[in-house]
């Protein structure tokens, strides 16, 4: 992250929050997406007749499972719809674009997706008549449907053909089975004064805290007020380095991105003189051998803003009492 000052002395930087979220799918969500995947929209049968477009697992009504499959139209008429000026990065189209509800043809209820309206928004009308454009490369996803495109075929206010669904077994070869679901956040960030005073103490490897004037307690990173007694904490106090594992967590599942061997642990550290814990990596010991109330230190390496891990410092644990209010 790239920091840049303003007159005040607060930090700013651009910061990206991503995850990527992994799922398996059940018997219904695979076949709808395998079917997107070979250009064939599935919906579900509801216990009162429904039919529909996404298909859901339970009926939102009764909560009854719901297995029951059936191929509908790939056109259908918008319900509703809004204009999207300024598409986002990741969004269906580059250029302006409505979102809209359409209810597939042989469906009763409506799926959202992107509508390309060359047009702009005055081309674009509750009860227009659309149909799906297929993307060229399909993978069993939602974006197999490309967007919607219009469809011209007679007046908006015609009555659509009447469709009805068609049975179908969900059986496709080699069935997509889960996916991945990306999450993203940009934004800008800017910590403000105590945090930006914070920042600048790990430029030189101290941790700084700030006391509440009233409750006596050390907030670290600190917040610029005390929560607890809302009034501001000016006072700054230098802390640790060294510090106490107060709880921890086993991580066995490699991040994206992240060079770190998996089995490693997370920890959080009450700093000595900290009135609560801040969260860190441990390592330089067996990741078995991690223990409430290990005594830590941090670990820096060459141009770091903030300590790599922590590691043991060879002292006697902790007593529990000492850290008992941190946990």
């Amino acid at each position: 992250m790239t920091t840049g000052a303003s007159a005040t002395g607060a930090l700013s930087a651009p910061l990206v929050v991503e995850f990527p979220f992994t799922r398996s799918l059940g018997p219904v969500q695979s076949a709808f997406l395998t079917g997107l995947r070979e250009r064939t929209v599935l919906g579900v049968t509801a216990a009162d007749g429904r039919t529909l477009v996404p298909p859901v697992e339970y009926d939102p009504v009764t909560a009854q499972e719901l297995r029951t499959l059936v191929e509908v139209e790939p056109t259908g008429t918008v319900t509703t719809w809004t204009w999207n000026p300024a598409p986002r990065r990741g969004q269906p189209l580059a250029r302006p674009f409505a979102w809209v509800l359409v209810r597939l043809d042989g469906a009763d209820s409506a799926l959202l997706h992107a509508l390309d309206a060359p047009g702009g928004p005055a081309s674009v009308r509750t009860g227009m008549r659309v149909r799906i454009r297929w993307a060229a490369e399909r993978h069993g996803a939602i974006t197999d449907i490309a967007c919607f495109e219009p469809l011209d075929a007679g007046p908006a206010d015609e009555d659509p053909p009447t469709a009805q669904p068609r049975p179908h077994d969900g059986e496709f070869a080699d069935p997509v089975t889960g996916i991945t679901a990306p999450a993203r956040l940009d934004y800008t960030y800017t910590p403000g004064r105590a945090q930006s005073r914070f920042l600048a103490a790990l430029r030189d490897r101290r941790t700084l805290g700030e006391r509440c004037p009233a409750c006596r307690k050390v907030y670290v990173p600190p917040r610029g007020a005390c929560p607890t007694c809302g009034v501001a904490t000016d006072e700054q106090v230098e802390l640790g380095p060294a510090g106490t594992v107060t709880t921890f967590c086993v991580v066995n599942i490699k991040a994206k991105g992240l060079d770190i061997e998996v089995p490693y642990v997370y920890g959080h550290i009450a700093l000595d003189g900290a009135g609560l814990a801040l969260h860190g990596r441990i390592a330089g010991i067996p990741y078995e051998e991690v223990r409430m109330g290990l005594r830590v230190e941090p670990v820096w390496t060459e141009d770091s803003r903030y300590p790599d891990h922590y590691r043991p410092t060879g002292e006697p644990d902790a007593d529990y009492e000492s850290y008992k209010e941190l946990l």
